[in-house]
């Protein structure tokens, strides 16, 4: 049966799909249901974080005397994903410790670098997939009345993830052995480049409506930031421009913008440092060439900048400069830069200043300009 969900971006109307992760958890359900004696999985339901429930008929299922297992297939909707049509199986058996044992099997990468979302050593299951698996599977064993008759190890494993995982980026980020499984919405919303353009600026039009400031963030991360350091809910507007940052910027000065702050995790605001002004990785990822350049500048020796050019990730890399007492000097080279790009990108249109973040070790650096906007704006009651 066809996901019939649709989002309108831009002038076209694209189909919707589900992540792994809804995958995971739909293959769990069938398959918890198979171990406690069904016949067959029957229709399966996950409601995900985006209030969307997604409904599937399993592709194949198996019961041993021991184990129980259901595969479901991934659909991507409209979005260009290498997971699209890729199948996910669930194999549960019961063990004797209390509570849902998880864990990756073929197919699924194991992580080998600190700084993911699992420990190193873990199977590549981010967190959110994790709890809806849980969930799935206890709301089976309480709908049975068995919940309290022991424990359950859900193994999740991809006939072809170690093939496909080799058209992501998960070899260079420390994942090995095949794919993550992913999602925090548990849907996928598709990308088309065009499109999200086209409604980033109608989104400018409407916010240029309320203000000539606005405080832009590239998505989720920037925005949570925002209501945590207490930038959102006042009368400066949020944005959301995704990727595209040259593009916002670009649109905000034929509106005549006049103060504009950026916000942003320095996994996307590093990229800004080296004049990358789309920062999807597949237009460019020099997060690690950029930090150790910087490193190396703020007098990082040469072993240093080795694990630097090694670190899974940006938070990765922060750990190693302050263990090496160089993360200060590193990013204020790296936020001077940041402040260089922007206003060399925006010319005189309107005055921009920046904020970078990492949501393990906080406010990293904040330019100049974005401090001074910051102050004015409290200063004049527009902030919270």
């Amino acid at each position: 049966m066809a996901f019939e969900h649709y989002m309108r971006s831009g002038d076209k109307v694209l189909r919707m799909g589900y992540t792994t992760g809804t995958c995971a958890a739909l293959a769990t359900q069938g398959a918890v249901r198979l171990l406690l004696g069904a016949e067959e999985p029957g229709l399966l339901s996950v409601m995900t974080a985006k209030g969307i429930l997604v409904e599937v008929e399993p592709e194949t299922w198996h019961v041993t005397e021991a184990t129980a297992s259901c595969t479901v297939r991934k659909d991507a909707g409209d979005d260009s994903d290498v997971t699209d049509g890729m199948l996910v199986t669930a194999t549960v058996r019961w063990s004797p410790e209390l509570g849902i044992h998880i864990d990756g099997g073929s197919g699924v990468g194991r992580v080998t670098k600190p700084g993911l979302d699992q420990p190193v050593g873990n199977a590549a299951i981010n967190h959110v997939p994790r709890q809806m698996i849980r969930d799935a599977a206890i709301a089976e064993l309480e709908l049975a009345g068995r919940e309290e008759e022991g424990g359950l190890e859900v193994t999740i494993s991809v006939p072809d993830g170690e093939e496909r995982a080799r058209k992501t980026f998960n070899p260079m980020l420390g994942v090995v052995g095949g794919i993550s499984i992913i999602g925090t919405s548990g849907i996928v919303a598709p990308m088309s480049e065009q499109a999200l353009i086209d409604t980033i600026e109608v989104e400018l039009r409407q916010k240029r409506t309320e203000s000539d400031r606005l405080i832009i963030t590239p998505g989720n991360y920037g925005k949570d930031f925002l209501t945590t350091y207490g930038l959102a809910g006042g009368q400066i507007p949020v944005l959301m421009f995704s990727n595209f940052l040259g593009e916002t910027l670009d649109m905000m000065a034929t509106m005549e913008f006049r103060e504009v702050l950026l916000v942003g995790h320095i996994g996307k605001l590093v990229k800004v440092a080296g004049g990358v002004m789309n920062t999807h990785s597949r237009s460019a990822d020099c997060r690690k060439e950029i930090i150790t350049a910087h490193a190396a500048a703020a007098g990082a020796d040469t072993e240093v900048c080795r694990r630097l050019m090694t670190a899974a990730t940006t938070d990765s890399c922060i750990e190693i400069m302050q263990a090496a007492s160089v993360a200060e000097q590193t990013m204020a080279s790296i936020v001077d830069s940041i402040q260089w790009q922007l206003d060399h990108r925006v010319r005189d249109n309107f005055r921009i200043g920046a904020m970078t973040f990492s949501n393990v070790y906080g406010v990293l650096g904040i330019t100049d300009t974005g401090q001074e906007l910051m102050d004015k704006w409290r200063r004049e009651g527009a902030l919270q």
